[in-house]
C-alpha cells in the first residue's frame, strides 16, 4: 500500500483524485481547509489554509504522525478572479498569488522531508497560454510561476514532478469567471483517472490533458 498526502482534498479535482487513490488502496492524508465531508473518503483528514504557514507546518507535522513516508504529493488547491488590472485591489492579487503559488512554496517546503526517495510530486497547472486574457492577470501569472517553480524544484530533488495542465473541467471556478463551460468539458472524476494513469506511467514534466 503507498501513501499519499494531498493538499486541497476537498476541492473538486482535489476531492476526485482522493477518492480514485483510496480505491487503488492507497493511504490519503486529505489536507483542506473543509474537511467534513472528506471523512467519508479517507479517515485521515487535516485541516488547513495553505496560505498559513503555522497551519501548513502543523498539517505537516500531523501526516507524518499518520504515515512514515509519503510516495506522493498532490498540489490541488485553486482560486481565480476576474477582474482587470486598473480594478483590481491588492488583496484581490494577493489572494490568487496566495492560492495558486504561495501556497505550493509554503506545501511543498512543508512535504519534502516526508516524502520517501523518489517520491512523485503532482501540481496542478493550467495552460496558461491560452488564459493571457483580460481580466485574468493574477491567475495566468501564478499558473506560468508555478512552472518556474517547480522545474527548479526539481533540478533541486530527486524527486519526480508533474504538473497536470487540464483544459476545462467542471468545478466550481467557473462560477467566478463570464465564461461559459465548455461542452468539452471533463468531469473532475474523468481528470482523476487522466492524473492516476499519468502517475502509473511514469510521467514527468509538463502534461496537458
Amino acid at each position: 500500500m503507498k501513501n499519499a498526502i494531498i493538499w486541497g482534498a476537498a476541492g473538486g479535482i482535489g476531492k476526485a483524485l482522493t477518492q480514485k487513490l483510496t480505491s487503488e488502496n492507497f493511504t490519503v492524508v486529505a489536507i483542506s481547509r473543509q474537511i467534513d465531508e472528506m471523512s467519508l473518503v479517507t479517515p485521515y483528514t487535516i485541516h488547513a489554509d495553505v496560505t498559513q504557514p503555522l497551519q501548513v507546518a502543523e498539517a505537516a507535522r500531523i501526516a507524518g504522525e499518520v504515515a512514515k513516508g509519503f510516495d506522493l504529493y498532490v498540489y490541488a488547491v485553486g482560486d481565480i478572479i476576474y477582474q482587470k488590472i486598473s480594478e483590481m485591489s491588492s488583496d484581490q492579487w494577493d489572494r490568487i498569488l496566495a492560492a495558486n503559488l504561495t501556497g505550493v512554496f509554503l506545501t511543498t517546503q512543508a512535504s519534502l522531508s516526508l516524502l520517501r526517495s523518489g517520491a512523485y510530486m503532482v501540481f496542478l497547472g493550467a495552460v496558461h497560454e491560452r488564459l493571457r486574457l483580460p481580466g485574468l492577470s493574477a491567475y495566468a501569472a501564478a499558473k506560468a510561476g508555478l512552472e518556474v517553480f517547480v522545474e527548479i524544484l526539481r533540478k533541486e530533488t530527486r524527486h519526480k514532478t508533474l504538473i497536470i495542465r487540464p483544459g476545462a473541467v467542471n468545478t466550481a471556478l467557473w462560477s467566478k469567471v463570464p465564461f461559459s463551460l465548455p461542452k468539452t468539458a471533463l468531469q473532475p472524476e474523468a481528470l482523476a483517472e487522466k492524473i492516476y494513469s499519468a502517475i502509473i506511467e511514469g510521467k514527468e514534466g509538463v502534461l496537458d490533458l
